[in-house]
């Protein structure tokens, strides 16, 4: 069927059919199973049936724009041109490198989605950009994105192992350079650029988990750490983080961006919006609370604000390695270790797993959204007990907190 294509002629198209179009030849419009529909244009070009797809309806592709795309393509025909061998030749020239700093680009404007659902964190994308510029542009960055093997990806896997490329490598880099590598190339497929990904398959390192503790003596230490850090003047909301995240066993980022709108001190409750495993609702103990009402509420947002307003996320990393320091803790303590650390004492002190992983955070057991403006009384109580147990250990006193 041939008629000029309109708003209404693809509305209407139903599955499986294809609209031609009658002022340009070789324009039309076909919509599959799906309700996406496509514009394409169809032509002869050296002696060969071609089929170029402009793009699917809707910005910028409506009837209009795409019949005078087909114009333009028709005319590059028409001068000796293949389009769609020349649209293959591109794909092929794409390196490796180019198709990472697209990734980057897109996963900045929050385009490049998690399993989650949500745009990866500003930490995350640091994170990737390290290992482009570090390991995999250095590497394998000149690479054609089609020439890309499956031996190329263990290749790259191992050399970033023995510590080549433009940083520290290590066993763990590898394996979480190559999972990145892994969505570029996912990400690839999405735009046409490859139908399969290399790096799927590939055996990789085991990333051992950091399932390190504090002692009795440690909690000790930390509390002692954070006592002579307040009396030297260190920075006071890494110490006040500090304290948090040990009272609380959240990851160091939900800490630092933690926000005065996401609490709700009255009813001991965080909404916390973003996190690794997405929205997360978390109670509060009475002894993280009082940890938070210390904080004086300025202009930002944020309640571990950093000098200029941002995160301070930097100065609490270099200034958490003092406070260990100053108590005398081993160096293979760090904040994440007071998640672990958290966990452990829930469990010493016969939590089930259920309840500490609402407590923290884990994925799959976050509080129900029927806590979003209020928390659970079993959970609070349970806040609290290992709270007042960390508080006990670190050497602070818990009576005022027990008889309010």
């Amino acid at each position: 069927m041939k008629k000029r294509i309109g708003l209404r002629d693809i509305t209407a198209l139903q599955p499986g059919t294809v609209l031609w179009d009658a002022m340009v030849t070789g324009f039309g419009a076909r919509r599959q199973t799906s309700e996406a529909v496509t514009y394409f244009v169809f032509y002869r070009a050296n002696g060969r049936q071609r089929w170029q797809t402009i793009g699917r309806h809707g910005s910028p592709w409506i009837p209009d724009t795409a019949r005078a795309e087909a114009r333009r393509l028709l005319g590059e025909v028409a001068s000796g041109d293949d389009p769609a061998a020349s649209k293959q030749e591109r794909r092929k020239a794409v390196t490796i490198a180019e198709l990472c700093d697209q990734y980057y680009a897109d996963a900045l404007a929050g385009r490049v989605l998690k399993r989650s659902g949500t745009p990866k964190k500003p930490s995350t994308l640091a994170g990737d950009r390290i290992k482009f510029e570090r390991h995999i542009k250095p590497l394998v960055g000149r690479i054609a994105v089609a020439a890309f093997t499956a031996q190329d990806a263990e290749r790259l896997l191992h050399e970033i192992a023995e510590g080549k490329g433009e940083g520290d490598g290590g066993k763990g880099c590898a394996t979480r350079a190559l999972g990145l590598l892994g969505a570029v190339f996912q990400y690839g497929i999405g735009r046409g650029l490859r139908s399969d990904n290399p790096v799927h398959g590939t055996a990789r390192f085991a990333c051992g988990r950091r399932e390190r503790r504090l002692s009795d003596a440690e909690y000790g230490m930390l509390g002692e750490g954070l006592r002579k850090a307040k009396k030297q003047g260190f920075w006071p909301p890494a110490i006040a983080a500090a304290h948090l995240i040990a009272l609380t066993g959240w990851r160091k980022g939900e800490a630092l961006g933690l926000q005065w709108g996401e609490v709700d001190l009255v009813r001991r409750v965080a909404v916390l919006g973003i996190t690794k495993t997405g929205r997360s609702v978390r109670p509060l103990s009475q002894a993280a609370c009082e940890v938070l009402e210390a904080q004086p509420r300025g202009p930002n947002a944020l309640v571990f604000a950093g000098a200029r307003g941002g995160s301070g996320a930097e100065i609490f990393k270099r200034q958490f390695k003092r406070i260990a320091r100053l108590g005398g803790l081993p160096p293979d303590i760090t904040a994440h270790t007071l998640r672990h650390a958290f966990v452990s004492v829930g469990a010493d002190l016969d939590f089930s797993d259920l309840t500490i992983g609402a407590l923290v955070g884990h994925r799959g057991r976050s509080m129900t959204s029927r806590y979003a403006h209020g928390a659970d009384a079993v959970l609070l109580a349970a806040a609290d007990r290992i709270a007042d147990h960390i508080e006990s250990l670190m050497g602070r006193h818990t009576a005022r907190r027990r008889a309010a």
